[in-house]
């Protein structure tokens, strides 16, 4: 009995047999058009995924901590730095906050300077009590990084700290800078000289990052995460290039180079995307002649602003939870939760506190620390994460064909690609096959912006300077379309009430209640006010009560063979007092418009365009 192997007795399937299987119980559908996922990263998804896929992927008999590093940088652990941002407008008082959250469980601190320079002595205010030798320290938007740097090393030194045990880093990234302001501070050369002596200035602190590729910002302009990825490596490469030019070593350069990746709602894709990643980088550093050793990629993450929202913003929990989950399942050296109103507000101490514990959980609680590379030999992530790094590779070498990363950019192509997929995702977002829940779909139907918002939220981020030399990349947020059109109505609503959307359901009992509660959802996008019905036994009974309601639009809820006689008569006994719709899309339709029932709604229509031009009839402005 003990010799007997667990189901001996079901003989194996092939591949093929599933998929006749699956397409027998399709009954005739497309199997490829039913099931098989195209993504906007270039690539399919398959509906399932076996051993066999494994059998050509040469990193699978890889360990962690093996070059080409697919499974981690470490060999025993997934440990990572958890980092809480800390605007510092006054040094006293940002190491007082510091201080704080390092006693909350903050093993990594990250000062926003805002490109304020601080002296020596400032400097040690703000690091006063900051054991440096425990904890990471980085800095952003700094101005004089050298100057910090230099400061940094001679208030360790002074407090004999170990230059080994500093970790962090400053982030100076004038690649991003160039493309979100269209110009250098200086001059390119200027800009790469200023970046080798902070590279120069860090000799001394081995790990301290100095060089940042800014990946986030890729992220939060609508990228996909090929692109991100692609164009991040890209970036690398040329500080590599220019600085190698420049007479430094490639084992002066790697290990001081950090990548900083935004992270999106695609859960199992942005765990292939940190694998996939490190391992072209590892390849890509080898090819610069560096060692084995010298071929790990850094990686700070952060919860990515573009799929974030002002309305519901409590949702916003669910989406960074889901974030970090992913991230560091991928593994990185450190992550930031971003609090879930921090795009529309300044962040509070609740909303900080949520912060910091989503990160605690998954450290302290659920243990995501403790196990080297947890996504290892999962068939769909490993088929991902040689997906994205194919598609991703052909990017990063179709920048280098152009001249690499800045000539790519001053060309347009980075601009221009990732401009396309934004608006492919905006496209999405407004027809409703990218969800934003409680803004696109299942809004709140009675939350209501209680204090006026910035018009800023509702536009795209723009640093571009008046003689900017090209095109720039703008983040922004995908909900911000819908939301500024929310907004206009909560706006007119102070005055003039909010408009009423009345549900006219009639007939089939299961159609009318979908319906009905489709349209509910529909039209609250708009901050129209709705309401349901449990339904009227005539149109009659159904127009005096909407009339009564002072509904200044009817969405009649029925079945298709139904709206033929129903739909013309609402029409009829509503014209000239109400906005007439039909939910759905009947084979009746071009029937109905003739006889004036012009207003459809369905799951293929854009929302948002829609509901602007209702905004517009009803003189939303």
């Amino acid at each position: 009995m003990a010799d007997n192997k667990l189901f001996s007795e079901f003989a194996p399937q092939s591949t093929q047999e599933w998929i006749d299987k699956i397409t027998k119980d399709l009954k005739g559908a497309d199997f490829d058009r039913k099931l098989v996922w195209r993504t906007n990263e270039g690539f399919n998804v398959q509906p399932f995924y076996r051993l066999e896929n494994m059998e050509d992927k040469m990193y699978m008999n890889t360990y962690p901590g093996d070059f080409p590093y697919v499974r981690g940088n470490k060999k025993d652990n997934n440990d990572w730095f958890i980092r809480q941002d800390i605007i510092v407008e006054d040094v006293k008082a940002a190491n007082a906050k510091a201080l704080d959250v390092l006693n909350k469980g903050i093993d990594s601190l990250g000062f926003v300077l805002n490109w304020k320079s601080l002296s020596k002595d400032e400097l040690a205010t703000l690091l006063e009590g900051v054991y440096m030798d425990c904890v990471e320290v980085n800095f952003e938007k700094s101005h004089g990084s050298v100057e910090l740097i230099k400061n940094l090393q001679a208030i360790a030194t002074e407090k004999g700290i170990a230059l080994d045990k500093v970790q962090g880093g400053v982030a100076i990234d004038i690649l991003g800078g160039y493309s979100t302001c269209g110009k250098f501070c200086t001059s390119e050369e200027n800009s790469y000289n200023y970046l080798k002596e902070a590279v120069e200035a860090a000799k001394e602190l081995p790990n301290f990052k100095v060089v940042a590729v800014g990946g986030r910002l890729f992220n939060n302009s609508g990228s996909s995460i090929v692109e991100e990825l692609g164009f991040s490596l890209a970036a690398g490469a040329e500080y590599i290039s220019k600085l190698m030019e420049a007479g430094l070593s490639i084992e002066e350069i790697a290990p001081k180079i950090r990548f900083n990746f935004a992270t999106s709602s695609k859960y199992f894709m942005e765990i292939a995307k940190l694998r996939a990643g490190r391992m072209l980088w590892a390849y890509i550093l080898k090819e610069f002649g560096a060692s084995e050793e010298m071929c790990k990629m850094f990686i700070h993450g952060e919860t990515s602003d573009w799929n974030k929202t002002v309305y519901d913003p409590y949702v916003n929990m669910l989406r960074t939870q889901t974030e970090a989950m992913s991230s560091v399942l991928g593994g990185l050296d450190s992550y930031t939760v971003k609090p879930f109103n921090s795009v529309y507000e300044d962040t509070t101490e609740f909303s900080e506190r949520i912060a910091r514990n989503q990160q605690l959980l998954l450290k302290e609680e659920s243990h995501f620390g403790k196990i080297a590379d947890p996504a290892a030999g999962s068939y769909y992530i490993e088929s991902l994460t040689e997906s994205i790094s194919e598609e991703a590779w052909k990017l990063f070498l179709e920048v280098q064909e152009k001249g690499g990363y800045l000539a790519a950019f001053k060309a347009g192509f980075i601009q221009e690609t990732i401009k396309a997929t934004a608006q492919k995702r905006d496209m999405a977002v407004a027809t409703r096959k990218e969800n934003f829940l409680g803004t696109n779909q299942f809004p709140n139907f009675g939350e209501v912006a209680e204090k006026e918002l910035d018009a800023a939220l509702f536009e795209a981020y723009d640093k571009t300077e008046a003689n900017a030399e090209c095109e720039t990349l703008k983040p922004y947020r995908g909900a911000q379309a819908f939301e500024a059109m929310r907004y206009k109505t909560d706006v007119y609503a102070k005055e003039n009430g909010r408009p009423k959307v009345m549900m006219f359901p009639i007939g089939n009992l299961n159609m009318r209640k979908a319906r009905g509660q489709f349209a509910c959802n529909f039209f609250a996008c708009a901050g129209f006010e709705v309401e349901d019905h449990n339904g009227f036994t005539s149109v009659e009974e159904g127009v005096k009560f909407v009339t009564e309601k002072n509904a200044k639009i009817v969405v009649v809820c029925s079945s298709d063979d139904e709206y033929a006689t129903i739909a013309p008569e609402v029409y009829e006994a509503l014209k000239g007092k109400a906005t007439v719709v039909v939910a759905g899309a009947p084979a009746c339709a071009e029937e109905l418009k003739a006889k004036g029932v012009e207003n459809f709604i369905n799951v293929k229509s854009n929302v948002l365009e829609t509901l602007k031009a209702y905004q517009a009839d009803l003189g939303i402005k």
